[in-house]
């Protein structure tokens, strides 16, 4: 269930009666959670089961990345898998049994330099004593017409994640960097083949990493290439390449196709409001701390060596025990 938490004539939340909250206007909040997925709402379920007023504003795609994932197989405790959305229901109708508070909307500007914090949304404000960011961060898209019609289809963007479906597979990297080779290196306990397609005729990816794809009989690197169109039934059976030196295109029998271009970290908002790192990551500190003291980060927004849902989730518990201990110290003193 959604909950309207502006004063519209939608459903207000309800149940409160057990939450602290240093101010009694309904748009004040002990937590704000920005961004959900399994960051967010694991930290809602933690905060909301510490009678903490809770809510989570989770942008337009509730749920993040695994709204667009078809079946998660890593995930424990469903040990015949379970389809992304779904995990994504049960989080979000366990953390609302708590009383977290649910709001789909976009947070448009943060200020973080005032106390209480002040979120602005596209049809409300917000204030908090403490604030979770959890936006986490957006796959680098290939930019063609077909990646959306094949994503979930056979193109995935995560190896980790997906790598084991493509069993005795012809398999298609794209990318030239750490992560594309790493991947690559990984595809091949499963796949029959790993082709690299890569832009340059050079890889940016560190020497270490290229002596292993080099040495690796499975792989294959088609240089100067870029991926123009992607193929299949239901689902990916082949890409076209085209050879940007002679324009010239042809057709790779492929069933999986992993996109290993790099991730843009959800932050442009806080950019002047909390520190960010060179790529634009949340900087955090001592667990999930940022600079700024009562603001918090989990999840892909500052992971960007795991990027998965486990670690995502276990990020949004440390948050939010950090979150909780925060604002008791806070109150006592």
């Amino acid at each position: 269930m959604t909950i309207s938490v502006d004063g519209s004539d939608n459903e207000k939340y309800e149940g409160r009666e057990n939450h602290t909250s240093s101010n009694a206007d309904e748009n004040h909040f002990d937590v704000v959670i920005i961004g959900s997925g399994p960051a967010g709402y694991t930290a809602s379920i933690y905060t909301s089961r510490a009678k903490l007023k809770t809510i989570v504003i989770s942008g337009s795609l509730p749920g993040g990345q695994l709204m667009t994932t078809t079946e998660v197989e890593n995930y424990p405790g469903f040990p015949h898998g379970i389809d992304g959305p779904e995990l994504m229901t049960f989080m979000q109708q366990q953390s609302e049994r708590f009383g977290t508070a649910m709001l789909i909307d976009e947070v448009t500007r943060v200020d973080f330099k005032s106390r209480p914090f002040r979120i602005f949304t596209g049809s409300s404000s917000y204030t908090s004593d403490s604030v979770l960011i959890s936006t986490g961060a957006t796959p680098r898209k290939l930019g063609i017409e077909s990646e959306q019609e094949f994503s979930g289809k056979g193109l995935s963007y995560c190896a980790t994640c997906d790598g084991p479906f493509f069993k005795n597979q012809d398999i298609v990297v794209v990318g030239g960097g750490d992560t594309a080779l790493e991947e690559a290196t990984f595809l091949t306990k499963f796949g029959k083949t790993v082709k690299v397609v890569h832009r340059r005729d050079n890889l940016r990816a560190s020497k270490i990493l290229q002596e292993r794809a080099f040495e690796n009989p499975k792989i294959e690197f088609i240089w100067n290439s870029s991926i123009v169109n992607v193929k299949g039934d239901k689902k990916v059976s082949a890409v076209v390449v085209r050879d940007l030196n002679t324009t010239e295109e042809k057709n790779l029998e492929a069933g999986g196709v992993f996109v290993a271009i790099g991730h843009e970290p959800n932050t442009s908002i806080f950019k002047g409001q909390v520190d960010l790192d060179e790529r634009g990551y949340v900087k955090v500190q001592n667990g999930t701390r940022t600079n700024i003291d009562g603001v918090f980060a989990a999840g892909d927004v500052h992971d960007f060596k795991y990027r998965q849902a486990i670690t995502a989730a276990g990020f949004g518990c440390m948050a939010a025990l950090d979150i909780e201990k925060w604002l008791s110290e806070k109150r006592t003193n």
